[in-house]
């Protein structure tokens, strides 16, 4: 218990020492406006290279497997909707415009989804295919990942999991020399892009992709019954989305809370089309 809390003092200290409190985005109709600690070793550009890196060696791997699909009526869905979204996403952070967006659909029974750090999204056909998304609802799901990128939930995990993993080898590891600094950013990488998000973080992406879908001109109702659908498919075998996003009565009650602030600009949007 002592070692475990001398560790937990270490890496506040060393946190306190490195971050920088920014916020990533504008707080939109929905109003995110929590301060973030991001580790100040740890930049923007960097992650989203390593996430590139990832992203990249996935498609690949899909790819000679034959499952990476890019021509299905449901490859142009996702790209028509990813489209309209992105559109939007320079409304939260201008910066995002200049980002390297990406959208790939891989055939797989595997009911998940995903959009890393600089906008690398990923969805897999089972999720389309089982859940039998309408294009609101896979505006909803696109919605919430690209939130979680523009956010950068992702580095503000890899800043907690720096300033743990720099208590456990000692300030000394602060210098960023050697092998052993390789090694533990390899670990911070996969640490904070498998565990699941911490409730602000949800709740967080809940809000803004809600509003992102909003403004693309995609039903914001439709959020609701995505969740419906995820709680349901979780009463048998969890799908894999749900162990990095999961489904509650309060996480809906929320969304439905916040449907009226978005609701406007869904409908001068679909004015505007």
């Amino acid at each position: 218990m002592k070692q475990t809390l001398s560790i937990t003092a270490l890496a506040a200290a060393l946190l306190l020492a490195g971050c920088q409190a920014v916020n990533t985005t504008s707080g939109g109709a929905v109003g995110v406006e929590r301060k973030q600690y991001m580790f100040s070793m740890l930049s923007t550009q960097e992650v989203n290279q390593m996430y590139a890196q990832s992203y990249q060696q996935t498609l690949g791997e899909a790819r000679s497997k034959g499952v990476l699909d890019k021509s299905s009526a449901n490859a142009k869905r996702l790209r028509r909707i990813a489209d309209r979204l992105i559109e939007q996403a320079p409304l939260f952070r201008p910066d995002a415009a200049q980002w390297q967006w990406e959208v790939n659909l891989i055939k797989s029974e595997e009911l998940n989804a995903n959009c890393g750090p600089g906008g690398k999204i990923i969805f897999y056909s089972g999720l389309i295919d089982k859940l039998k998304l309408s294009d609101d609802e896979i505006a909803a799901v696109m919605g919430h990942e690209i939130a979680h990128a523009l956010r950068e939930h992702s580095r503000e995990a890899m800043s907690k999991a720096y300033g743990v993993a720099l208590a456990k080898q000692g300030a000394g590891a602060l210098l960023g020399l050697g092998e052993n600094t390789m090694a533990m950013a390899d670990t911070v990488v996969q640490y904070s892009l498998t565990l699941p998000n911490s409730r602000a973080n949800e709740n967080e992406a809940d809000l803004l992709g809600l509003e992102l879908a909003a403004r693309a001109g995609y039903n914001p109702n439709a959020a609701i019954s995505l969740w419906q659908k995820m709680a349901q498919a979780s009463n048998g075998a969890p799908p894999e989305f749900m162990s990095t996003h999961p489904a509650s009565s309060s996480r809906i009650a929320a969304l439905q809370a916040a449907i009226p602030k978005v609701m406007p600009l869904y409908e001068r949007a679909l004015g505007a089309r």
